[in-house]
């Protein structure tokens, strides 16, 4: 290999500020250039998924092109883009867009006022996409907003996303009434309305007359030295030396040849987006690489402007013909699915002509399959690229299904072209490509051959459909798994191509050609992308309250505007501290084995290595109540911490990671599912158990009883900010301070210092805020934290311990899967006599949170019906997976589902509908639960009557059914769901609070708590609860309980009392030179909860939320993709303290709830291995799921104030009009009327249980001939 030069200066602009780097290492990424280094540490650009999968890292990268003389601006995320690739052009990070330290842009002013923000981590993600979009577009349309965030891949997991984009929507220029312009809301209070006078109702959230306007002027302006570099005649290669590999651009088209004809296995990278993961997942290592970024001869021409690929496109479909541009329509289609806008700009375009005069390599069958002689050879390049115009009777269409509607990998996808003998439908030419089917895109080349000269009939496709699954064969064994569904989706995208064909057939000559059947029509396109809209509302303040009073407003929350301009500090935030290391894990790659070994000399000999950090290493407990910090002689689970590596940077540490070699013996059994656990009889707990009635006696006095089984999924928390903590050594005393994101600050004091065997009184946590968590952040810190502080220890350094994604989602675990089993007694007339109800979790290899889990579970199994003779059972299956976790809901969302099902199970076998039997069933009167507990469902009969109303449910379903009638391959269904969720924990010791409050000299005020802000607004709530007592508005009641503010207002009250109208910092100083203490501590005892279950009784819960959601689907039953149309929800809030924060949080947990029990779906190998570690494995609804149309209500009542986490089952509502629309399918198919659709309904589960012609043709394997690639582990 030829020898290289030494580094050229790198050259780029970043927020306004010149950078020049003269040591620029190609394997170094803009997001940890802008973070980490000292000359720029731009801090809030956050760091989350490190793949370009959830868009948190958007910055703007802005291009002079020096052909066109135009500025392009386009978002990129900056954890991919490498900064060698950066020369020339100009950064925009979200501090460039605005600061609280100058002013702040109407972007980020707008959505922190709309509400769009809850943990704030997502959000500079968010503000730089519509950013970018305004700097293109200053008036972008609605559907713009949404694509720009939903299409372009921004993930947030707190806010459902609605408020996001009604803040995008407030810069367009209008936007259409909910109801289209009907002049009527359908949420009008009418006469006779079930809401009282006095209790009127509010639906606006923010005041549009208080934001800043947006002045494109005012936007900063694209450095002029750029563009005299761009446009610079004599431009020369450049080389950037790094640590370990070269980055070379080469000045010319002959300049890159020659280069390739030096390194032939150097990769091209224009976008880093192929390359860049591969290196960071799969350890791809390259020494060399080729960027040809800014050669003219690789961009577009015979266009308009500097266009990326999608641009050309749409220029050349509105220039010409229809009938010339099907082949462009067909890619147009396919690119708005490719990922997202961050990752489309980067990527790679080669120069686009009509037409060619280079010699050409056909895009045929063998180039696709990538056989080597019809590949590029290694000297080679494309340089263009060649799309011949459609004719007449030729027909091209691009067809995929995916786990997501937008940003996912196809399951499968297919091109697929025919040509006809002209005037006729006989076949002159076929082609038909199949992607994720194999290793490379597949060709159907023999049953192609086959088909040439037949006409495009019946016959054609059934012979086609037969022969077609003859040749393209996916193995029962294949990666990814799915083998069924994709060999179904194979013939199914085929028969979707042959309707499209007969179609365009028919639209040419009706007479010829016949139609195909009316009933299929709505099988030809895909779901739309709707800008969605809807209407929030909430009890309006009492006109009385004085206006100083904010209880019952929405306010914004109180680190909105840090949040969007990126300033709020997150752990990884915090600036560097001398001496800091970074720490890597270890992980086992083994479920269950002894550790036979462990060879750490190759990792310590690296450069910058520290310490390896072992069990060995723990001065105190390493196994403290049942959870172990670091491995010791056996492994028992994939995941399970062996080791860490303390290293000067984190890509030291996570390099001599992988050098660590341990030696394994495997232990039988290995234990993944419930199944399994159950097999051998392995729990963690005994069983918990509530019992009412005579279950045994009743089921001999019934009409019919059914049994059935229901297996529901984990869940992933994915927040954003991944587990991070900061572990400070002080000097003396062995103290240690962490800095670290948690849910339980107490739990992470007690693990450390049980660790480091010390009292707990030398451990400090500081916990601030922490960018998402849903339970995720409950109990797994501890461990993580006690990890860090023995890492900390053993060095006597500060420790950083950052866990990447793919960690994170390995070690922390989830959601406990679910395995519910039922019998059911019941009349004929749908009301249910007798329930028996058993539930297994999967709780992993440690306690951690299973047995509250299930006590949860059982305890909350009845929802909302009263069953007289009602048994329910629960036990947590001890299994070789990481240990499952507390989730947002705590078992219920997985429980609950269960008695849904067989409700619904209920109402099939009686031909009633589902909401027919859930009215009957449901609490009526007061009553006492089946732990015996007493409550009143008046507030539950509330949500419900008032859900079934406003969401003019009875009409709506008529209408569905209509639509069912005249559709055949498409299915609408709607389904309404009741929630009694209890709140508190039925151990009473755990519901007690404390608060310490101190007044200072200058009148402020300082409040010490136990409370963890995680998004939900918990601090915005305290300062706007104001103390009964009168205290001026410059004291807030910041505590749990009262009692503190009380008591200092009593001791200032002789002050006030000889100078009313003094101030408040008067007041202060005097009481202090009366030596009055300023200083009071609060206690809050605890709602005294019990539950004794042995008895299985107990007055377990304080109190009660009440809910019910309405949600309509349109299902496609060829391909199983879904559509959510419309939700209604009504929540029981009491009076809200801050509606817009509290339909936030109904609005997330509904959206999160909605993922759970439909996209989000955890793949497992039989031998215990997690595949889903990111974001292109793990599918989260982004803003394309959300629903169209998202009604929420809050509903006044005499209940206690708390929402807690009960909109998360709401979201189950998707999951039963999903059942209802497939019913419908099986229904008109003639298949039974009882069936198992279990959760999360996938596109796979659905397309499966919607049987027919295709799911019937396809091969099936016998499951004792082979290992599958993926299991169920519930």
């Amino acid at each position: 290999m030829p020898s290289l030069p030494h580094s050229d200066e790198l050259i780029f602009f970043v927020n306004g500020r010149k950078v020049i780097e003269r040591n620029a290492d190609p394997e170094v990424n803009l997001l940890f250039y802008v973070r980490k280094r000292h000359i720029l540490l731009f801090y809030c650009t956050k760091y989350s998924c490190g793949g370009g999968g959830c868009g948190a890292c958007t910055v703007m990268v802005s291009r002079y092109n020096s052909t066109t003389k135009a500025i392009h601006h386009y978002p990129a995320t900056a954890c991919l883009v490498p900064i060698c690739s950066l020369y020339g052009a100009a950064v925009t990070t979200v501090e460039g867009v605005g600061s609280i330290k100058t002013r702040i842009h109407p972007v980020q002013e707008r959505l922190a006022k709309c509400h769009g923000t809850q943990c704030g981590f997502c959000s500079p993600g968010m503000v730089m996409s519509i950013y970018t979009l305004l700097r293109n577009h200053p008036e972008p349309a609605p559907e713009q907003i949404t694509k720009a965030l939903g299409v372009e891949r921004n993930l947030c997991h707190c806010t459902g996303y609605r408020p996001i984009v009604e803040s995008g929507k407030t810069f367009c220029e209008s936007t259409v009434c909910e109801l289209k312009g009907s002049g009527k809301c359908c949420m009008d209070q009418e006469d006779g309305s079930l809401v009282n006078r006095w209790e009127k109702m509010c639906t606006k959230l923010y005041d549009e007359d208080e934001f800043q306007p947006l002045d494109p002027s005012q936007e900063p302006i694209f450095p002029p030295e750029l563009i005299r570099m761009a446009e610079d005649p004599n431009k020369r290669r450049l080389t950037f030396q790094g640590e370990r590999t070269t980055w070379i651009t080469p000045a010319t088209l002959n300049d890159l040849l020659e280069l390739k004809a030096n390194f032939p296995k150097a990769p091209l990278v224009m976008g880093n987006t192929e390359l860049g993961p591969s290196i960071k997942f799969k350890n791809e290592f390259h020494p060399v690489f080729i960027s040809p970024l800014g050669l003219p001869e690789l961009h577009f021409v015979n266009t308009t402007d500097d266009a990326q690929l999608n641009d050309a496109l749409h220029f050349i479909v509105s220039e010409q013909p229809k009938e010339k541009t099907k082949t462009y329509r067909a890619l147009l289609k396919h690119l708005r699915t490719l990922a997202g806008a961050q990752i489309r700009n980067m990527a790679p375009a080669p120069s686009f002509h009509h037409t060619s005069h280079l010699s050409l390599i056909p895009l045929n069958g063998p180039f696709l399959e990538r056989s080597p002689e019809a590949d590029l050879k290694s000297e080679e390049i494309v340089s263009s690229v060649y799309i011949p115009y459609s004719t007449q009777w030729h027909f091209v269409f691009g067809l995929r299904m995916a786990q997501r509607q937008e940003n996912a990998f196809a399951i499968v996808n297919a091109g697929m072209s025919v040509k006809f003998e002209d005037g006729t439908n006989t076949i002159k030419k076929l082609q038909m490509f199949y992607g994720s089917v194999g290793p490379t895109t597949v060709s159907a080349s023999q049953t192609c051959k086959q088909l040439i000269g037949r006409q495009w009939d019946d016959q054609m496709l059934s012979d086609a459909c037969r022969w077609v699954l003859d040749e393209i064969y996916i193995p029962p064994a294949a990666e990814g798994g799915m083998v069924e569904y994709r060999r179904t989706l194979i013939i199914s995208l085929l028969f979707k191509f042959y309707l499209k064909v007969r179609r365009g057939l028919n639209q040419m000559d009706p007479q010829k050609f016949p139609d195909i059947p009316e009933k299929f029509m709505s099988a030809l396109e895909d779901f739309p992308i709707e800008t969605p809209q809807g209407i929030q509302m909430f009890q309006c303040v009492d006109p009385h309250q004085p206006p100083q009073d904010p209880v019952g407003h929405p306010v914004m929350h109180q680190s909105a505007i840090k949040h969007t301009t990126g300033e709020a500090v997150y752990i990884d935030d915090m600036p560097c501290i001398d001496q800091e290391l970074f720490l890597a894990p270890i992980t086992s790659t083994r479920a269950h084995a002894k550790i036979i070994s462990i060879d750490i000399s190759e990792a310590l000999a690296l450069p910058g290595v520290v310490d390896v950090i072992t069990a060995e290493d723990v001065p105190g407990d390493n196994n403290y109540q049942g959870e172990i910090f670091y491995a010791q002689n056996e492994v028992i689970c994939v995941g399970q911490i062996v080791g860490t590596v303390a290293a000067d940077t984190y890509a030291h540490a996570r390099e001599a990671a992988k050098k660590v070699k341990i030696a394994y013996e495997d232990i039988e059994p290995r234990i993944i599912t419930i199944e399994q656990a159950l097999k051998h009889n392995s729990f963690l707990f005994d069983e918990k158990k509530i019992e009412q009635g005579n279950v045994e006696q009743a089921f001999k006095y019934v009409d019919q009883i059914i049994e059935g089984e229901v297996h529901v999924e984990g869940q992933e928390h994915f927040y954003m900010e991944t587990s991070s903590i900061l572990a400070l050594p002080k000097e003396e005393d062995k103290e240690m301070v962490l800095h670290l994101g948690t849910q339980y600050p107490t739990r992470v004091q007690e693990y450390v210092a049980a660790a480091l065997n010390v009292p707990r009184n030398r451990i400090a946590c500081r916990m601030k805020r922490t960018g998402g968590a849903f339970g995720g952040k409950v109990a797994k810190p501890a461990v993580l934290g006690a990890v860090s502080a023995v890492a900390a220890n053993k060095t006597g350094r500060p420790i950083r311990f950052i866990l990447e994604r793919g960690d994170d989602m390995l070690i922390t675990a989830g959601r406990h899967p679910l395995l519910g089993k039922y019998k059911i007694g019941f009349m004929n007339n749908g009301v249910i006599k007798a329930a028996d109800v058993e539930y297994y979790v999967n709780g992993g290899c440690t306690p951690d949170e299973s047995e509250m889990v299930v006590e949860f579970i059982v305890l909350k199994s009845e929802n909302a019906y009263y069953i007289p003779n009602f048994r329910c059972r629960g036990r947590a299956c001890k299994t070789n997976l990481p240990s499952n976790t507390a989730f947002r809901g705590f078992g219920f969302p997985q429980g609950t589902v269960v008695v849904e099902a067989y409700i619904t199970a209920v109402a099939s076998q009686c031909n009633l509908p589902p909401e027919e039997v859930k009215e009957i069933n449901m609490y009526k009167r007061i009553s006492k639960t089946a732990f015996k507990q007493t409550f009143n469902p008046e507030p539950l009969r509330r949500c419900w009557k008032e859900c079934l109303e406003k969401s003019s449910f009875y009409t709506r379903k008529l209408a569905a059914e209509e639509f069912n009638k005249k559709n055949y391959w498409k299915k609408r269904g709607l389904a309404i769901v009741p929630m009694k969720f209890c709140i508190g924990i039925p151990t009473a010791y755990y519901n007690q609070a404390a608060t310490l409050v101190h007044i200072y000299l200058d009148g402020s005020v300082l409040v010490t708590h136990g409370g963890c802000e995680l998004g939900q607004g918990l601090y915005t709530k305290m300062i706007q609860v104001r103390s009964v007592s009168g205290l001026s508005s410059g004291f807030s009641l910041l505590c749990p309980a009262p009692n503190a503010c009380q008591t200092l207002m009593a001791r200032l009250h002789p002050i006030i009392r000889k100078n009313p109208k003094g101030k408040w910092e008067d007041w202060i100083a005097k009481a202090f030179e009366k030596s009055i203490s300023l200083s009071a501590t609060g206690y809050f005892k605890g709602y005294q909860t019990n539950m004794d279950w042995e008895k299985g009784e107990g007055n377990a819960y304080p109190y009660y939320v009440y809910g019910a959601a309405c949600s309509e689907v349109e299902v496609n039953c060829l391909t199983g993709a879904h559509k959510l149309l419309r939700t209604d929800i009504f929540m029981d809030a009491a009076f809200s303290i801050n509606p817009a924060l509290d339909i936030g949080q109904v609005e997330g947990a509904f959206i999160q709830g909605m993922g759970f029990y439909t996209i989000e779906e955890l793949k497992y190998s039989p031998e215990g291995v997690l595949y889903s570690r990111s974001p292109d494995d793990y599918k989260i609804p982004t803003v394309t799921e959300i629903p169209e149309e998202f009604y929420v209500t809050l509903v006044r009542s005499q209940n206690p104030i708390g929402l807690g986490e009960a909109g998360m089952f709401l979201g189950s509502s998707v999951l039963f009009a999903i059942y209802d629309a497939v019913a419908a399918a099986r229904r008109e198919r003639g298949l039974a009327k009882t069936f198992v659709l279990s959760s999360p309904a996938t596109p796979e589960m659905i397309r499966m249980t919607c049987v027919d012609q295709f799911t019937d043709m396809i091969p099936r394997d016998d499951p004792s001939t082979f290992t599958p690639w993926s299991i169920r582990v519930s």
